[in-house]
């Protein structure tokens, strides 16, 4: 028994020296707390901007005060000494920073780059230099001395590019040196400069051509579109076999559905004569007369013989396969007719009883290559179905294609329905209706297509259709063309705000004065309260001003552009498509290759037309 007390007894003395040995330790790990705090990074920049704008302020009036205190005086004395006549900037310096400062951690707080900072300081040395040397007194250092001119920086300044440059090397310093400052705060290189330029310099239009044209026959009628007819009732005598015959004028159009008719705007015996439009520029510009320049093209009607023929074909050949189809419309378009084809029914026994059960569509879209085949076609494309209609379209490419005219678009009632400004007609689809749009409404542009599918002569539609409807003042345009052969025909018209970009190295520039122009808008919107350049333009036309016009950016294979700086070029396109709308400006890309190098997903999340 005793044995076992003392055990416990030392157990117990053990506890108590070992808890002993963690409060010590615990006493021994606190810090003290020191009696004053110290305000942090944050608090204290806060402290010296406020100190800063009151430093501007006292010293700003205190210039303007013929009486000041003691301290005061010495302060504006020593600022005059060292700035000279610079000192008068010093207040905006002060108050400029320590505004910025305040509100550095604001959203409203503008970032502003290193590069700025480096111009703004390089602009000011040279100001005083420049000071120094253009006093009116004969020695710069009494001048300095007493306060004038640029005081001992602006003398330290012109000394140093003297004693290292020589007197007429410091005059060529100053002005290289200005020139990249100011190069540096504007954030500008010299082609941004050189668009700027271009962009304010008056353009005279070329002389006008004598047109002499001879008096316009009536405008030809639509093509025939068979649409929901019977082929059995088109008569014999529509067509010859192997010879079309055109549509006499005064004959009934059979039943088309919508969209499909292609009826003309009615055009006047003489076309009146354009608007003359006073420019901005300082010259007169006439719209040009697109029902005169314009040429038209005949285009061929259906064969009847040849439209019997191909739907036999179809008809035989289905049902050859066990697959009843009946032809319930024939479409021309400009390269291929498309037939449309209704499923039949077959009869099926189910559990003992005969049921008629229609044809599938997959089985008919099966047999392309037996159709194409029996119609002895280089190929033909199965739609099914046909987007808002009842049947199967079978494309078949046409023995002989049709041209599409410009003229013949945009005398229709589908483009002259459009009111917008920028209204552009694209072609023809598979039906033969015409394809128009309005490009603010898109509002950005991909094109992309092998060589010799029609990429560029989509571009250069875009632009005649542009043109024809825009006064210079109305509409402007910034290409760029790395091939160097699609686009630079359009030098010298007054469209342009500058000629066509072809070097590799501008187009950068280029895009970074798209930017600059957009931000410049939107500020001029939140200075009148607009929502857009439309609300922009209404109130400027009401107080007399002149309204901003529309810009489109064409962009000529996009690829090129992409393999010299893929970074930037994108970063400028993408807040382009983002924010441009707006402001009246539209982006129209074209490339041969859409892989995922040349259109990012970026570039593509932001152009949702294509």
């Amino acid at each position: 028994m005793a044995r076992k007390r003392s055990v416990q007894a030392r157990a117990s003395t053990k506890g108590r020296s070992t808890g002993g040995k963690t409060r010590k330790r615990r006493t021994r790990g606190r810090k003290k707390e020191p009696l004053l705090r110290w305000p942090s990074l944050d608090t204290q920049l806060d402290i010296l901007g406020v100190l800063l704008v009151g430093v501007g302020l006292v010293t700003g009036l205190s210039m303007l005060s013929p009486q000041n205190a003691t301290i005061i005086s010495a302060w504006l004395d020593g600022l005059a000494l060292i700035f000279g006549w610079g000192m008068v900037g010093v207040p905006f310096l002060a108050a400029g920073l320590g505004i910025w400062l305040i509100a550095r951690r604001f959203e409203f707080a503008p970032a502003v780059p290193w590069s700025r900072l480096l111009g703004t300081l390089l602009l000011g040395l040279i100001g005083l230099g420049t000071l120094t040397l253009v006093a009116e007194w004969e020695d710069p250092a009494m001048a300095a001395a007493t306060g004038g001119a640029g005081g001992l920086v602006g003398l330290a300044v012109l000394r140093g590019l003297r004693l290292a440059l020589g007197t007429w090397g410091a005059l060529v310093g100053l002005v290289a040196l200005s020139l990249i400052g100011a190069l540096l705060t504007l954030e500008l290189s010299l082609a941004e400069l050189q668009v700027l330029l271009a962009q304010r310099r008056d353009r005279t239009p070329p002389a006008p051509e004598m047109l002499v044209e001879p008096a316009l026959e009536p405008a030809p009628p639509p093509r025939i579109i068979v649409n929901n007819t019977p082929i059995e009732e088109l008569s014999p005598e529509q067509g010859a076999e192997g010879q079309p015959q055109p549509k006499k004028r005064g004959g009934k159009s059979p039943k088309s559905r919508t969209g499909s008719a292609r009826p003309r705007a009615p055009v006047a015996d003489e076309v009146a004569q354009p608007p003359i439009v006073a420019s901005a520029n300082g010259f007169d510009w006439e719209l040009p007369a697109w029902q005169r320049i314009l040429e038209d093209v005949d285009e061929q009607d259906l064969n009847a013989q040849d439209i019997r023929r191909k739907v036999r074909i179809i008809e035989e050949t289905l049902h050859n396969f066990g697959l009843p189809a009946r032809v319930i419309e024939v479409s021309q378009g400009p390269t291929v007719t498309q037939f449309g084809i209704e499923p039949g029914f077959v009869v099926k026994r189910v559990r003992g009883e005969e049921r008629r059960v229609k044809v599938k569509v997959s089985a008919i879209t099966s047999l392309a290559n037996d159709l194409a085949l029996a119609l002895a076609a280089s190929s033909i494309r199965v739609e099914a179905p046909v987007p808002g209609r009842p049947f199967i379209g079978v494309e078949i490419p046409n023995e002989e294609k049709n041209v599409v005219s410009l003229k013949g678009i945009m005398e229709t009632t589908e483009f002259q329905r459009i009111k917008s400004p920028l209204r552009v007609a694209l072609g023809r689809d598979v039906s033969g209706a015409p394809v128009v749009a309005a490009l603010d409404k898109m509002p950005h542009l991909l094109i992309a297509g092998a060589t010799g599918s029609g990429k560029s002569v989509c571009v250069n539609i875009i632009i005649a259709s542009l043109l024809c409807n825009n006064h210079p003042d109305q509409l402007k345009l910034l290409m760029v063309d790395p091939k160097m052969v699609e686009l630079v025909g359009y030098n010298g018209i007054p469209h342009l705000i500058a000629p066509v970009v072809v070097d590799m190295e501008r187009v950068v520039a280029t895009l970074r004065w798209a930017v600059k122009e957009m931000e410049r808008r939107y500020q001029l919107f939140s200075q009148v309260g607009a929502r857009n350049v439309q609300s922009f333009n209404e109130k400027a036309v009401v107080k007399g001003e002149q309204p901003l016009p529309f810009i489109i950016i064409i962009i000529d294979e996009l690829a090129d552009l992409m393999m010299i700086a893929a970074e930037e070029v994108e970063r400028l396109i993408c807040r382009l498509a983002q924010m441009a709308r707006a402001t009246g400006m539209h982006l129209i890309l074209a490339t041969q290759r859409p892989s995922v190098d040349v259109v990012t997903g970026l570039i593509k999340a932001n152009f949702p037309a294509r």
